[in-house]
């Protein structure tokens, strides 16, 4: 396991090595691009073929990863990504409504529908990710990846997963990153 502390001001490194993961830590907060791409490199470079990635927030079950196992397997997909929304009542209103509204924008714009394109519980295969010409350092990350496999003609597939609320609070900025986000979004219809 590889934990990325992106700046964190708390005991995250210590917890995380006592429990046995490899911390790389970030001086400062770089943002949850960033650190996903810190978190990657890691394991590319330590010749993994497959990450998984899961918020830090404990929004995820670890025990619905064999679904994206099986489903890579049979379907060969080069990304799974979990997908929450049938019980999207579960997750807080604005997250649930601004997921839906990013996943529609998405879903036309790669002519497929793309049920929860903001869900950061997804297994990678690394050889692909490491081609993709990836540039956002936050939650942004989210979609230029998936839209990244997509251009790229990998398969993408999603998987039910369980929504767990409550455990911590989101670090999304609901203004901030959707700003973030509407710029990315911008910046991809113009190249396109």
């Amino acid at each position: 396991m590889v934990v990325v502390d992106d700046g964190s001001t708390d005991d995250t490194p210590l917890v995380a090595r006592a429990a046995g993961a490899t911390v790389a830590r970030h001086a400062k907060n770089l943002g949850k691009g960033a650190a996903l791409k810190t978190g990657l490199s890691i394991l590319l470079n330590r010749g993994y073929e497959w990450a998984f990635t899961l918020d830090g927030d404990g929004q995820h079950n670890p025990d619905d990863m064999p679904s994206f196992l099986r489903c890579a397997e049979q379907t060969d997909a080069r990304l799974v990504i979990g997908n929450r929304m049938q019980n999207a009542q579960a997750m807080p209103w604005l997250r649930r409504q601004m997921n839906r509204w990013m996943s529609r924008r998405i879903s036309r714009f790669a002519a497929t529908n793309l049920p929860d394109t903001q869900c950061g519980f997804r297994l990678i295969h690394l050889g692909t990710w490491a081609t993709l010409p990836l540039a956002t350092a936050h939650f942004e990350v989210e979609s230029e990846t998936l839209v990244a496999f997509l251009t790229a003609g990998h398969r993408v597939e999603f998987v039910p997963i369980a929504v767990i609320g409550g455990q911590r609070p989101s670090r999304i900025a609901p203004m901030v990153d959707s700003v973030r986000w509407w710029k990315w979004w911008c910046a991809l219809r113009r190249r396109n």
